[in-house]
Order: structure tokens, then C-alpha cells, then sequence
């Protein structure tokens, strides 16, 4: 459905991943400029807005919690011709986040839905992966229990093609001991940690080398699952 342009706009904003530089010029005029900003939590949003030196007219809180009923009362305001930005905790919104509900909801109302892209994880851990990449499939977060994860990376290790995985920082090495079963240990992948941050640190290596590397790390990371025969970069 085509946008109304009496209604307001819904802007999905990208904000830094580590790094407070990597906020886009476009990001902080859409921020300061809206009548409400909408973040998954009130304390990791209003610290990120305060930092930039923006005041914002409200704060909507968006979560897993309470996204059914919000996202709904949200789109009846951005009919109404209030526009306002959704953000995550850090980077591109809806990527395993909440958001895409609202989205939804927002495009069957006939509301503009606009990106305002920056700092993304993902595509800046497959930026210095050190072979060509020309396909992939993003497995997002895996399941917690062993068993069902380990039967996810079966199923994505029969597409044979490089795989991208997110999780939380204390699964990193449960996640890659299940690699090195699923995969065998000496499948080639690339682990990206804290990017940005003064801590970021890159791994490459067999997952069973990795593995060692990481020994007890918890970090935020991105790890790449390197396709069968993937060839390195000249």
C-alpha cells in the first residue's frame, strides 16, 4: 500500500554498535527532529540519546514484553501525523530485535516506513572476512538447548554455503564447540568480536583453533561459518 502523506513517518535508525563516531549525520537530525523515540529499553536508550546531546520529546518503550499491545497504540499515533524513530540497543533495529510487528502494522495503515541505515554488525563482520563471499544465510540466534542447536547447524551445514550466527556473549564457546561437532573441527571460520570498540579483536582459523583462541572470552560477536571451498581474496 502506497504511503499516506498525511500520516507521519516511522524512521528504523541505525545507531552505533560500539563506537559513538559511527553515528550518521542523518541519524541525530532524524532523532532530534521526531516526536517520539522508541527503544527497548528505557535506560540503554536514554543514555545513547543523552551521550549524542539529544533531548527527545517522549520515549516509547517497544520490547518482546509488551510489542503486541505498544505496536498497535504506536501506529494509531503515526496515523495521526506524529513520526517517530525506532532504535535498538546498538546498530540496525529488527535484526533479531523487536520492531518488525510494529512495521507490519504500521506498513497495512498505508504509514511511511524509512530506513535510515548506519553501523551494522553483520555486514561489518562479512567486510573483512578474507575470502569472496558470495552468498550467505543468516541463522541469526540459534536455539538454547544443546540438542536443538546442534540440529539447526545440521540443517544450515546442508545448505553449504557461508553462515552468519549471532548469540550472546556467554554462548561463544558453547557455540563454537558445536560448530566443531556439526561441522568438524577443522571447518574454516572467521569470529568477530566487539567490533569497533577498544576491545575488537578477530579471529580466523579452523573452529577448533578459534576455539582455543577464545579459550573463556565473552564478548558481543559475529561469527561466519566459512561455505564449503569458499576462496580467499587475492
Amino acid at each position: 500500500m502506497p504511503a499516506n502523506k498525511n500520516m507521519g513517518t516511522l524512521y528504523i535508525v541505525a545507531t552505533p554498535i560500539g563506537n559513538l563516531e559511527d553515528i550518521t549525520l542523518r541519524a541525530i537530525s532524524t532523532l532530534r527532529s521526531v516526536d517520539a523515540v522508541i527503544c527497548e529499553e528505557f535506560r540503554v536508550g536514554s543514555s545513547l540519546l543523552k551521550r549524542l546531546e539529544i533531548e527527545p520529546k517522549e520515549i516509547i518503550l517497544l520490547n518482546e514484553h509488551n510489542e503486541e499491545e505498544q505496536a498497535s497504540q504506536i501506529a494509531v499515533r503515526l496515523a495521526q501525523g506524529q513520526s517517530m524513530a525506532l532504535i535498538s540497543d546498538t546498530g540496525t533495529p529488527v535484526f533479531a530485535d523487536p520492531g518488525s510487528l510494529l512495521i507490519s502494522i504500521a506498513s497495512s495503515f498505508g504509514i511511511r516506513v524509512a530506513p535510515v541505515p548506519g553501523a551494522n554488525s553483520i555486514v561489518a563482520a562479512l567486510s573483512v572476512l578474507d575470502f569472496k563471499l558470495d552468498q550467505f544465510v543468516f541463522g541469526g540466534f540459534l536455539p538454547r538447548e544443546p540438542e536443538k542447536r546442534r540440529a539447526e547447524l545440521t540443517r544450515l551445514r546442508g545448505l553449504r554455503m557461508a553462515v552468519v550466527l549471532m548469540d550472546t556473549p556467554y554462548r561463544l564457546g558453547a557455540l563454537l564447540d558445536d560448530v566443531a561437532k556439526t561441522f568438524g573441527a577443522g571447518q574454516a571460520v572467521t569470529v568477530a568480536c566487539d567490533l569497533t570498540q577498544p576491545g575488537e579483536v578477530i579471529y580466523r582459523g579452523s573452529v577448533s583453533s578459534v576455539r582455543k583462541q577464545v579459550g573463556q572470552k565473552k564478548a558481543e560477536f559475529v561469527l561466519v561459518i566459512h561455505s564449503p571451498g569458499g576462496s580467499r581474496r587475492a
